[in-house]
This record gives C-alpha cells, sequence and structure tokens, in this order.
C-alpha cells in the first residue's frame, strides 16, 4: 500500500512530524538495547578481551520495530492475541497500553504482566540464550485478548546484521567447560523462523538439530 501525500495538506505535515517521532524512537530504543547488552555482559562475568563483546556484536544492527493491534474479541475464551512463544531475535523490549494482556510463564504457571505507564517490560530472546551459552533463557509469553477493549504495543525487537556470526564468548564457554550451541547468523535463524519452523517455545533447539543436520550434510 502506498500513500501520496500532498506538500500542501495537514497530513503532509502529520506524517513529517511522525517519522522524526519514530526515527528519536529507535535510536533511543537501539541505545537502550546496547546498554543492556552491557550490563548483561558485566553480570555474565565476560572481562579481558572479551570486552564490550555483546555490543560490538551490535554495532551495525539492523533491528525491527513493530506496532501491535489486537481487536476486542466477542470469544476471547477460544483464541490468543498471539500464542505461546520465545522470541527468536536477542532483546525486546516493549510497551503496552493500559489495556493489559501481556502474560509469561514463570513458576509452571501464566502470570500476567500489569501494564505501567512509566515501564518497558524487557524479554531475553532466543539469541540471547545461545550467546550466553543458556546461561539467560529466553521468555515464554503470549498475549491474551479481551471482549471490552483493542490493545495496542510497540516492540522494539534488536537483531545484528544478516551475515554476522552469533556465538558465545570463548571465555564464557571455557568457564563452562562445554560449548551449548553451534555458531549461526542471524540470516539463517530467521530463515528457520520463516520457513521451517514458527516461532514457539522449541524453536532455538529445533534449529539447533536442524543447523547440524544441515551442516553435516553439505559436509
Amino acid at each position: 500500500m502506498r500513500f501520496y501525500i500532498s506538500k500542501f495538506t495537514n497530513l503532509s505535515k502529520f506524517f513529517s512530524v511522525s517519522n522524526l517521532i519514530f526515527q528519536k524512537f529507535c535510536r533511543t530504543m537501539n541505545k537502550l538495547a546496547l546498554d543492556l547488552l552491557d550490563l548483561l555482559e558485566i553480570s555474565l562475568a565476560v572481562v579481558g578481551h572479551n570486552h564490550n563483546y555483546y555490543r560490538k556484536l551490535y554495532d551495525d544492527a539492523v533491528s525491527i520495530v513493530r506496532c501491535n493491534h489486537y481487536p476486542q474479541c466477542n470469544k476471547p475464551d477460544l483464541t490468543y492475541g498471539v500464542g505461546p512463544h520465545c522470541d527468536p531475535t536477542t532483546l525486546t523490549i516493549l510497551y503496552q497500553d493500559l489495556v493489559g494482556g501481556l502474560e509469561v510463564f514463570v513458576d509452571n504457571k501464566w502470570k500476567s504482566v500489569q501494564p505501567h505507564r512509566d515501564a518497558l517490560v524487557i524479554n531475553i530472546g532466543d539469541t540471547f540464550t545461545a550467546l550466553s551459552n543458556g546461561k539467560y533463557k529466553s521468555c515464554l509469553h503470549r498475549v491474551s485478548v479481551n471482549s471490552l477493549s483493542p490493545r495496542l504495543s510497540l516492540v522494539f525487537f534488536l537483531c545484528p546484521k544478516g551475515d554476522r556470526e552469533l556465538k558465545a564468548p570463548q571465555e564464557l564457554v571455557e568457564k563452562d567447560g562445554k560449548k551449548e550451541y553451534p555458531d549461526f547468523t542471524w540470516g539463517e535463524f530467521l530463515q528457520f523462523t520463516q520457513k521451517n519452523h514458527r516461532a514457539d517455545e522449541n524453536t532455538l533447539q529445533l534449529f539447533t538439530k536442524w543447523l547440524l543436520t544441515s551442516k553435516n550434510r553439505n559436509v
């Protein structure tokens, strides 16, 4: 769909302003995501020559921003806005309206994430699970719907360039004594989720098996 906006209309001014706001939002979320990676690196005690390891992987990130609209539903008990899944991306930064509906699976049960006007929700994705050698687990979540009000959310997904090789820091692997996941590119993982297996709670494990099988087949 294309929009052709005359420079003489009020709409052109609206899209010009909204475009600047959108760009500022993207830059701000990218900076926040990189700062979060720094904190995660500190928590994993990745030091020495691996300092800023994660930040360097994403210095030319090609991330995704999505606005989600969940319409009200006459039979909310029969469906979900989004079914249970883990995000295949690295980090997810979510701003949700005050309607509610996001749920996370914690302690073997689903718990509602109550919306707050001044708060962001941060999720670990499958890619960072691999980058942390399994230390951090991706967040299993879903979105319910309701019969009273539609829901809006704005989501930033941190993603590296498609051809960037992704692997846990060698220092972390040596501490653990085992490499939990094979090296891969974001392009390979994204292709898997688009063509082979829709994202759910088992995506990373199935991708790992698929990747190892594919590489052995090509040897």
